[in-house]
């Protein structure tokens, strides 16, 4: 069923998750993410990533690498605070904690959850 108002979706899925923080594998998950975000956008929606807002603001924390205490500190809060400005959230891809714990998030603040992309409505 269509909706008949555009939706802003956070897209969650892995980052670090069994890449053993592989820079290329961390790439590939980030890819992945993004060309979700543009199927979304295509059916006239507003997606985002925590990606998007999380890793500049690490950058100019002062962070020097994935994993250290700056970007702990900050990767999945800025994400988490996210959840409050979105209306849905599309979980995609393998094992993650983190966007497991974003769904479970968004559920208790009654977002819309969708675990599968096909279930994301056109807007008409």
């Amino acid at each position: 069923m269509p909706y008949a108002k555009p939706l802003m979706i956070l897209v969650a899925g892995p980052y670090r998750s069994g890449t053993n923080d592989d820079p290329e594998l961390i790439t590939a998950n980030v890819k992945a993410m993004t060309d979700t975000a543009l199927e979304i956008y295509k059916k006239g929606h507003m997606p985002m990533l925590g990606e998007w807002f999380a890793l500049p603001i690490i950058e100019a924390a002062g962070s020097k690498q994935i994993g250290d205490d700056i970007f702990n500190e900050l990767f999945h809060p800025i994400a988490f605070r996210l959840i409050d400005h979105c209306d849905a959230i599309l979980r995609i891809g393998g094992a993650s904690r983190g966007a497991d714990d974003m769904v479970i998030a968004g559920r208790e603040k009654g977002k819309i959850i969708f675990l599968n992309k096909e279930e994301v409505p056109e807007v008409k």
